[in-house]
């Protein structure tokens, strides 16, 4: 009897073990053809789930030999469909089209390097955003700007030209952010920043791309602080098919192009495909002197010998130069310039002029940032697989700028000492009436030729030689050295990057997963300055080099266009630098491990990774044996300053749990201890490190709660991050006396910063016809405590808060009072509703509103130098709304031929508003005038002042970046 129950117990049991199995499959957007991310996988009838990662691909367990399973995304037609298991296993191939259509091939890729958040599953706060939403509503528009409908995200186009936009999520900037092309990190090793116009092109090959606010999923030891950007490229092995496209887009009356074309051979029987992609764009930005040029190139070869084994190898590239405006303008300047005070000319850019008849501009950035990676997965057994990707990147480029002054003729004389100093004049005080640089005035100067009475400035001593000196006595007969001359030069910014990634991934059950793995990179990055333009002179006096015994008379002048070598480009040699020649090598190894938990209703996680970071400054220009700090022998510096290795780690965890088909909560929590960048190890641009170097320390918490239904979908959550010991590095233009504006940079030590909201993220379906999405974010970002800063020019010198270098001696350091005080550069509170209306098979019109408010100011060293200040706050900038409206209509021929025409406008109603300041100048009150004989009494100075140095209720002498105004663009597509 005991054998017999024994024997039927096993029977049961084996029969419920085969009867339980895995269904795996892909699903693809239909409109596209590429990986549809997030797509919902449903055993009918049960609670049982997935989503789909960022290449379409899922894993479910179900516990029947057969059923139904339910395949639905917002947007698309649920599919159903039937699942018979073999052996324990199946594999389905899904495409999800708008309206019904049968089912058919899909694209076979993945990644465990890519840490992607599955929707009621991973526990942090997410938005997916869909290569055809991508296609519908970019545009014209700059790629951060797609996830301005997302909580929390605050885009924008900076200063307007090709590639220089912004992003920032839940208060944090760019290089706080951490983006990943394939499970690639891409923030600069030495800063963090991503340069968006390296990546130009990067919109043209995204199958997907997500958004991950906070902490994040991401495996790796990186600085995720605000949140991590996830980009999935288009794949090898995408079905057989091509696409032409061209665009054309109208910018206020300027004008851009773009052609592209683009074609995937198809997965051959013996496991060979390949993909190419080809685009450019040229023509000109909403700003004013912001042409461009850019190419785009992509090819990507894949090869599967076997189920176990697949390989790619991908390069990219999106060589580009373009004319910027980067320096913002006051609202003053814009008035004046083309505008009035009711509408100021949001397109007036002081960084450009006419030289020989040709639109010329000061600034202007080049660069060609090729990658090249090598992605490996092994499918060792069911349970384990390796993931590994090597990769290289050999950047190259520049941004251009001016060097050099003039002297005016006249003397500066200090109030308190009554000592004199020469007044010089800088390239940007030449201007015509227009607001323009004139170029050929700085021409004729630099020949010797007398510009007078046109402008205040000097017939030159010394014809043709940029930066020779000119010695001037002043009315106490003391004399002193002022350099003559003016040039446009290039500061480089050039790197070696190499690095690799691997990812073991081992199932332990059904239940429980880990993952362990490798991150290792090495940086080298060549910064210095060389010439571009000599404007008629013939050659630079370079005395920055002080190994040197006499000037060096630098005649070589660089192309300002980009170097189109994928393999690397020239280094100029150290006799063709200017100014200054300094190297950063850093060097990166990191640990990380995750363990994973899930079942039906439960999934857990615990990460934790350490790196290793070693940073090294080289100073080719340095004399070895200086001293950083004169009379210190403790501080001598050499020409390399050896690795200053920095351990840094992280740990974090979270928990998710699904209440019923319908409802879900989750939670998470972490600690960083984040490595400073490069610029904070050794400050002021010295080679002696901080003597008060520590880690950042990052605290992040977050707890959310979802809802889904076959109508709606609502994701609401809440967030804390406190960040300690913070380096700041940012742009802080200063004025000088004469009221002309000096480019510099601060350095700010011992930042603290604290960072809460709430956000919430809703998709409606109300018919197939009509459908809503809308967002909402507060956020409340403020400083504690009090900070030191630091101010440099362009040429790495030390000045103080009027731009005048610091001598030996001088104040170095600034304290910033700023406990309390508002975070800015980004929105602490935005709304966003869309709808997309579909009355025709193939036809959508979407429309979308976005409110913006709780914008402040930037952070600028010198408007928080006093506790005066401080109580002020930052400035806070007028709130906008802005409308889009853009439509595309599919005309199908047959099978995967389709003809797609799309038209849209940004900025709908041609709103003036501000996207950022640089300035935090208050606007005055009547206490600020008092009762004087000439001017009147306080009462009509304070009406004079409202009536004529006020915008929108912010004084027109703070420096800003308008938004672009009203836009539009139409594009033709030929899928084949």
């Amino acid at each position: 009897m005991k054998n017999w129950v024994l024997n039927l117990a096993l029977i049961l049991l084996t029969s419920m073990t085969y009867a339980q199995g895995v269904v795996t499959g892909t699903i693809i957007d239909g409109e596209l053809n590429v990986p549809l991310p997030g797509a919902s996988v449903v055993v009918k009838g049960t609670s049982k789930g997935v989503s789909t990662d960022m290449d379409g691909k899922f894993s479910l367990q179900v516990s029947s030999n057969t059923g139904i399973l339910e395949v639905s995304y917002v947007g698309f037609v649920t599919q159903k469909l039937n699942y018979t298991l073999s052996a324990g296993k199946a594999s389905v191939r899904v495409v999800l089209q708008p309206d019904a259509q049968a089912l058919d091939e899909v694209i076979v890729t993945g990644s465990a390097l890519l840490d992607i958040a599955q929707e009621r599953k991973t526990p942090v706060a997410v938005s997916t955003i869909k290569a055809s939403e991508i296609v519908e509503r970019l545009g014209t528009k700059e790629f951060p700007e797609i996830l301005n409908r997302t909580p929390s995200v605050y885009a924008t186009k900076g200063g307007g030209g090709f590639g220089d936009s912004k992003i920032n999520i839940r208060g944090f900037a760019n290089e706080n952010i951490a983006v990943m092309v394939n499970g690639m990190p891409v923030n600069d090793m030495e800063n963090g920043k991503v340069y968006w116009s390296n990546w130009a092109g990067i919109s043209d090959v995204t199958s997907a791309m997500q958004v991950q606010r906070g902490l994040g999923a991401s495996k790796l030891a990186i600085a995720s602080v605000g949140g991590t950007i996830n980009v999935v490229t288009r794949a090898s092995e995408m079905a057989q098919g091509g696409t032409i496209y061209a665009g054309y887009g109208n910018n206020g009356g300027n004008h851009e192009y773009k052609g592209l074309v683009s074609y995937n051979t198809g997965k051959s029987q013996s496991g060979w495909s390949s993909s190419v992609l080809f685009s450019r764009s040229s023509g000109q930005k909403y700003a004013d002197g912001t042409r461009f040029e850019g190419y785009n190139y992509y090819f990507a070869l894949g090869y599967a010998p076997s189920e176990k084994h697949s390989l790619q190898f991908m390069i990219t590239g999106a060589p580009q130069w373009h004319d910027q405006r980067s320096s913002s303008v006051s609202i003053a300047d814009a008035i004046k310039y083309g505008g009035t005070m009711d509408k100021p000319n949001r397109r007036y850019n002081s960084d450009w002029g006419y030289l020989n008849g040709e639109a010329y501009s000061n600034r202007r950035n080049a660069y060609h940032k090729p990658v090249m990676m090598l992605n490996w997965d092994w499918n060792i057994t069911e349970q384990s697989a390796l993931s590994t990707v090597v990769y290289a990147s050999l950047g190259r480029g520049f941004g251009t700028g001016d060097t050099g002054s003039a002297w005016s003729g006249e003397f500066n004389q200090d109030r308190k000492t009554g000592k004199y100093s020469p007044r010089t004049v800088r390239l940007t005080s030449i201007r015509n009436s227009d607001g323009l640089i004139d170029f050929d005035a700085v021409e004729k100067y630099n020949k010797g030729e007398d510009i007078r009475p046109d402008y205040k400035i000097e017939q030159k001593a010394e014809a043709g030689n940029v930066n020779s000196r000119r010695t001037v006595t002043d009315p106490d007969n003391k004399q002193h050295s002022v350099s003559e001359g003016f040039a446009r030069r290039a500061s480089v910014n050039s790197h070696d990057w190499y690095g690799f990634l691997t990812n073991f991934n081992h199932k332990i059950d059904k239940n429980f997963t880990v993952n362990i793995g490798l991150d290792g990179r090495y940086y080298y990055g060549y910064h210095y300055q060389v010439l571009t333009d000599l404007w008629g002179a013939s050659s630079y006096r370079d005395t920055s080099n002080k190994n040197l015994s006499a000037p060096n008379n630098v005649s070589a002048v660089m192309s300002d266009k980009p170097n189109y070598n994928p393999f690397g480009g020239k280094i100029a040699p150290i006799e063709e630098r200017i100014t200054y020649s300094n190297d950063g090598e850093v060097r990166w190894m990191g640990l990380f491990a995750q363990l994973e938990y899930s079942d039906d209703n439960f999934s857990a996680f615990v990460q934790g990774s350490s790196s290793l970071q070693g940073f090294q400054r080289i100073d080719e220009f340095l004399k070895p044996g200086t001293e950083a700090v004169k009379g210190n022998p403790a501080t001598v510096m050499e020409r390399k300053t050896g690795f200053k290795d920095i351990l840094g780690y992280n740990i974090k965890g979270g928990v998710n749990y699904n209440i019923n088909e319908q409802h879900n909560v989750f939670a998470n929590v972490g600690y960083y201890s984040k490595q400073p960048f490069l610029n904070a190890v050794y400050p002021n641009n010295r080679n002696f490190s901080n003597p008060n170097l520590t880690n950042e320390k990052i605290f992040g918490m977050e707890a959310g709660y979802g809802f889904k239904s076959s109508i709606a979908n609502v994701n609401l959550n809440v967030y804390r991050t406190s960040w300690k010991d913070r380096f700041v590095r940012k742009s802080n233009d200063v004025t000088n006396a004469a009221g002309q504006t000096i480019r510099a940079y601060a350095n700010v030590l011992g930042v603290v910063e604290i960072h809460q909201g709430v956000e919430l993220e809703a998709n409606v379906t109300v018919t197939d016809y009509l459908k809503f999405r809308g967002s909402y974010s507060l956020g409340d970002w403020f400083y504690e405590g009090n900070a030191e800063g630091s101010l440099f020019n362009e040429s790495n010198e030390l000045i103080d808060n009027q731009g005048n270098v610091v001598t030996s001696g001088g104040a170095e350091s600034i304290t910033l009072f700023l406990d309390k005080v508002k975070v800015g550069d980004s929105a602490q509170q935005t709304v966003s509703l869309g709808a997309t209306v579909t009355p025709l098979e193939g036809l959508n019109i979407n429309a979308d509103w976005r409110y913006v408010s709780n914008l402040y100011a930037n952070l600028n060293v010198t408007d928080f130098t006093t506790q005066a200040a401080a109580d002020k706050g930052a400035l806070r900038l007028p709130n906008y709304n802005l409308f889009d409206l853009n439509v595309s209509y599919k005309l199908r021929f047959k099978e995967k031929q389709a003809l797609t025409i799309s038209a849209g406008v940004d900025n709908l109603l041609d709103t003036h508003y501000i996207a950022e300041s640089y300035d935090n100048k208050h606007a005055k009150t009547l206490a600020d005038f008092k009762d004087d004989a000439a001017k009147g009494t306080a009462q009509q100075q304070f009406d004079t002042y409202q009536s004529n140095n006020l915008y929108k209720g912010v004084d027109t002498s703070n420096r800003v970046y308008f938004g672009a105004g009203r836009t539009w663009n139409v594009g033709l597509r030929y899928t084949f």
